[in-house]
């Protein structure tokens, strides 16, 4: 987390919103462990990282959803070994990210 703190106060210091994107379940193999952080602004810049591949995409795209609704939300993610490495992931498993609004 502290590694992305300085991004999350310069957006917030610009006046952009947002949101949290926290691993909260891991099965199998994951790129990244349990507790692995990621924020995005509402100018859609990342830091940090919950995956890698497609799914880093795809929570962007999640937050930014998040950031206008202001509701949280447990989306879940997950690919066999096999289809891995033709979606861009180092390897398969599952993992469920919570997606927060941050203030």
């Amino acid at each position: 987390m502290r590694e992305i703190l300085p991004d999350i106060q310069r957006w917030t210091g610009e006046g952009k919103s947002v949101a949290l994107a926290t691993v909260v379940k891991v099965y199998g193999s994951a790129p990244r462990p349990l507790g692995a952080k990621m924020a995005v602004s509402s100018a859609g810049e990342m830091s940090g990282s919950v995956s890698g591949g497609c799914v880093e995409g795809a929570v962007v795209q999640e937050a930014l959803d998040i950031l206008k609704s202001r509701a949280p939300k447990l989306v879940a993610f997950g690919i066999s070994n096999e289809s891995a490495w033709d979606v861009g992931l180092a390897c398969g498993g599952n993992i469920e990210v919570y997606i927060e609004p941050i203030s």
